[in-house]
């Protein structure tokens, strides 16, 4: 473990290398109170189908959360997949059971339910507030996505690996003359044509950098990613609605950069919001993860 230091100079919280490390450190009580005295009062879905104006392509997301307290922890699941069964086992009970489920969904949900009531995203917390201003579906989107391109430090010319295809991130990176390669598990073609790759280890070696989305916690893919990142010293980014409070744990553990946003997600809603960004120990902000 990695003490992080937040904004005013005070010992915020203790990093994790793995993932494993960080599940047993919470069972133990070692980051909090004891996770069999916390249980889960609210669990729900959140459904979204969105093709927003001026773009032929659409996309559909399906997100578990799970209400601690105050806190609200999330994980996205591929539309469909997730059992009905699955809110009648969470509600009610006790974290420590939860982090034991069978459904690794349910297990993270519970996971960033119990960090968020934690370490909520304040600057005591190393994190450091973006603000979304009020705006269509697509500003919105678009300006999330200026939040999370510009963690990525990297001249232009360079490539990024970038799993968990958002079309706004890649123009994104268009206009900071990154070049990418998109990769998503659905495959397909990107807004622009652009084939779609599904295998991210396969393509990792040749890309300069990795831009992640959190969802990687949900489908167990994040762990190998985080290891090439670490060995090879390459920037690893996370932008992160499932495990918004989680990701920022392994910062500096192959984590670069984090761009957390926590329920309610950007596209819930056409106000202003914000999300908060960390970074590494080394970076130019604070030390301290979006789907689509």
């Amino acid at each position: 473990m990695t003490a992080v230091t937040g904004a005013a100079g005070t010992v915020a919280y203790a990093t994790c290398p793995t993932y494993g490390e960080l599940v047993d450190r919470v069972r133990a009580g070692g980051l909090g109170p004891d996770p069999a005295t916390q249980r889960i009062a609210v669990a729900f879905t959140t459904r979204q189908a969105v093709r927003h104006d001026g773009r032929d392509t659409g996309y559909r997301n399906e997100v578990l959360s799970l209400r601690l307290a105050e806190a609200v922890g999330s994980c996205a699941v591929e539309p469909g997949t997730l059992p009905d069964r699955a809110l009648d086992d969470c509600v009610g009970a006790e974290v420590a059971r939860l982090l034991e489920h069978p459904l690794l969904p349910v297990r993270v949900a519970a996971l960033d339910a119990y960090l968020m009531h934690v370490t909520p995203h304040t600057p005591e917390s190393g994190a450091r507030p973006f603000p979304l201003p009020a705006g269509s579906s697509l500003e919105k989107s678009r300006a999330r996505a200026e939040a999370v391109a510009e963690l990525i430090d990297l001249p232009p010319g360079a490539t990024v690996l970038v799993i968990g295809v958002v079309n706004s991130l890649l123009e994104a990176l268009r206009a900071r003359g990154l070049r990418y390669v998109p990769c998503d598990l659905k495959g397909g073609v990107t807004e622009w044509g652009e084939q779609v790759v599904t295998d991210a280890l396969a393509e990792a070696g040749r890309c300069d950098a990795l831009l992640v989305s959190g969802m990687t916690l949900g489908n167990g893919t994040f762990e190998p990613l985080r290891r090439h990142a670490l060995r090879h010293g390459k920037q690893l980014v996370m932008f992160a609605q499932t495990g918004s409070a989680v990701l920022p744990r392994f910062l500096g553990h192959g984590v670069s950069a984090v761009c957390a946003e926590p329920y309610p997600f950007f596209w819930l809603d056409g106000g202003p919001g914000a999300v908060h960004r960390y970074r590494g120990p080394s970076g130019s902000l604070c030390p301290g993860g979006d789907d689509r």
